[in-house]
């Protein structure tokens, strides 16, 4: 496998940017990083713009982030998961985990495909309280549109978790989808052991009923 590239932004007046740079070169040269772009944005400041950059350092390996002064063992761990199946998943429960839910929210706006490396925290019941609301976040911001309906079939699949927190987590997520599969899904939770799941079913599917009639009704509108 090639070696991830990367992107940093530095300014002339940062005083941290320079040790990062010189870990940044240390590593293209050990083979670690496959490339580095530079860019200063003193001199370009349309790039911040473009990139969403609002403090430097500011690194970027794949569509991995990290801002601020870090360290080697912070970087290679960050290269480490760019290059990883489950780097994004990582990624973003450390994110949660330290409270950059912004953070994530410009990940996914940038990386719609993202979205689905919230899904081992929703199926991970042993996940603490902050991430799992943190994720919680994130759908709804993204609720009802196509990031969020591509998680239809995989939420559903979660509705038959063995943890009743995933299954009743896995409902209330379904209704954001605004996809009618949904329903399916919804409606044998209704039958759920657990009678909080039971509850969530319930409400999701009066929601998600709610949402799915309005767009009907838009639709007849239109045509």
């Amino acid at each position: 496998m090639n070696p991830p590239d990367a992107l940093f932004c530095l300014s002339s007046h940062c005083p941290y940017c320079p040790a990062m740079l010189q870990i940044l070169a240390d590593l293209v040269k050990r083979g670690v990083l496959g490339r580095l772009d530079i860019v200063n944005l003193e001199a370009r400041p349309d790039a911040a713009l473009e990139w969403g950059v609002r403090t430097v350092p500011w690194l970027r390996v794949g569509a991995l982030v990290l801002t601020g002064q870090r360290s080697q063992e912070e970087i290679t761990r960050l290269i480490e998961r760019a290059a990883s199946p489950t780097g994004m998943a990582d990624y973003f429960h450390d994110l949660l985990r330290d409270g950059e839910l912004a953070q994530v929210l410009a990940t996914v706006g940038r990386h719609p495909d993202s979205l689905a490396a919230l899904l081992p925290i929703v199926a991970n019941p042993e996940a603490s309280i902050n991430v799992r609301i943190g994720a919680g976040a994130v759908f709804e911001e993204f609720s009802g549109q196509p990031p969020m309906r591509a998680l239809t079939e995989r939420l559903g699949e979660l509705t038959g978790h063995a943890d009743a927190r995933v299954r009743a987590d896995a409902c209330h997520y379904l209704a954001m989808t605004g996809a009618a599969a949904a329903r399916a899904y919804l409606t044998r939770r209704l039958r759920d052991d657990d009678s909080e799941v039971r509850e969530i079913a319930a409400e999701s599917l009066e929601t998600l009923n709610a949402v799915l009639a309005g767009t009907a009704s838009t639709d007849r509108l239109v045509g």
